[in-house]
C-alpha cells in the first residue's frame, strides 16, 4: 500500500518557500487507480518505500498554498509557481499524483520507464535549482 503525501518541510524551497521536493519526483495520473497502480509498480521496480499517493485533496490544501506569495513582490524567476499551477489544475480536475524518491538520473530514467506503461497526464523530477520535464 502507498504512503498518503503530507508536505515536510524539507519539499519546500528555502528562499520562496514554494513545493521543491529535491531528490523526489511527481508524476500526476487521470485518476486514482492509474496513480496507485504506477506506485504499487514502482515501489517493487525501485526497491523503495519512498513512494507517496497524493491526493487531489492534499494538492489543493498542502502544494498550492505554497505559491500563495511566491510572487511577491517580484515574479517567480523560476518555474515552481507555473509548475505548482499546473498541479492545481490537475488537481481540480480529479488527477491523482505519486511522489517518488529519484536521487539520480538513472532512477528518474527506471521510474519512467514504469510509469509510460500507462497513461500520466505530467511529470516533473526536481534537482537542485532545475525542475526537469519527464
Amino acid at each position: 500500500m502507498l504512503q498518503p503525501f503530507s508536505l515536510d518541510p524539507k519539499m519546500l524551497a528555502t528562499f520562496s518557500g514554494a513545493f521543491y521536493p529535491t531528490g523526489y519526483s511527481l508524476v500526476m495520473f487521470p485518476d486514482e487507480a492509474s496513480a496507485v497502480s504506477a506506485g504499487e509498480s514502482l515501489r517493487s521496480d525501485l526497491d523503495t518505500d519512498q513512494v507517496f499517493l497524493v491526493a487531489p485533496a492534499a494538492i489543493l490544501s498542502q502544494i498550492t498554498p505554497t505559491v500563495a506569495d511566491a510572487d511577491d513582490p517580484l515574479p517567480s524567476a523560476g518555474t515552481e509557481a507555473a509548475t505548482i499551477r499546473a498541479y492545481t489544475k490537475l488537481a481540480r480536475e480529479g488527477h491523482f499524483g505519486i511522489l517518488v524518491k529519484t536521487p539520480n538520473k538513472k532512477a528518474a530514467e527506471r521510474m519512467m520507464e514504469t510509469v509510460r506503461r500507462g497513461s500520466y497526464s505530467m511529470a516533473q523530477r526536481y534537482r537542485k535549482l532545475v525542475i526537469e520535464d519527464l
